[in-house]
């Protein structure tokens, strides 16, 4: 968890600087999609985040629900910085996931990209409206909001799993599409954080089952 945040402040510092002198893109961009989509997706991990400290009192379960949380307001507070900087609309004005649908910039499409699905297998190309990879759905909030102790631990720990997963997959995307430093030091600084977490709570999982 602190590695996570070491990592987010060199890519918040190193953003700053780097948006000054970049042209900014356009409100279609990768850029800017994956600004708006990951905003909502972090802006998610937030709120299961702030729902799992209330209903257990494990001191590791709630360190790292805080710092899910502390971490992932901040960056989605920065990307929406960029949005600002760059003289964007916050709203797309195209349906989420399109900028995920478009070429990398060898040219291929998403199902040919490096992305892969929680099952270690390629991801399958996405449509655009679709829901974000990850995202938790409203059954899945529901039952942890009716969960306390272990078994919102363990519910909040397989749902966040997959945010991460899901995460980590639109952060790669992006990567294989936008030459934009600003995003790319981000994107890598999300994959490095989120994979280490992840095996954080692959094992607080596997002491839960």
């Amino acid at each position: 968890m602190v590695t996570a945040l070491a990592v987010g402040a060199v890519a918040f510092s190193a953003g700053r600087l780097s948006t000054i002198a970049e042209a900014a893109p356009n409100t279609t961009s990768v850029e800017a999609g994956f600004s708006r989509d990951m905003q909502e997706h972090h802006n998610q991990g937030v709120e299961l985040a702030m729902i799992v400290r209330d209903r257990t009192q494990d001191a590791p379960v709630r360190l790292l629900a805080y710092d899910i949380a502390t971490t992932q307001a901040n960056q989605s507070g920065q990307m929406s910085g960029w949005l600002a900087v760059w003289g964007l609309p916050q709203f797309s004005p195209e349906p989420s996931m399109t900028w995920m649908t478009r070429p990398t910039l060898a040219g291929e499409s998403h199902d040919a990209s490096h992305a892969t699905g929680t099952d270690g297998e390629p991801a399958s190309a996405h449509v655009a409206g679709d829901p974000m990879p990850g995202l938790a759905t409203a059954p899945q909030i529901a039952a942890l909001t009716a969960a306390s102790g272990a078994e919102a631990e363990r519910q909040f720990l397989a749902i966040m799993i997959a945010h991460h997963q899901g995460a980590i997959e639109m952060a790669e995307v992006v990567l294989d599409r936008s030459t934009n430093e600003t995003v790319r030091i981000f994107a890598t600084a999300v994959v490095l954080s989120q994979k280490s977490e992840i095996d954080l709570m692959t094992g607080m999982l596997a002491d839960r089952s």
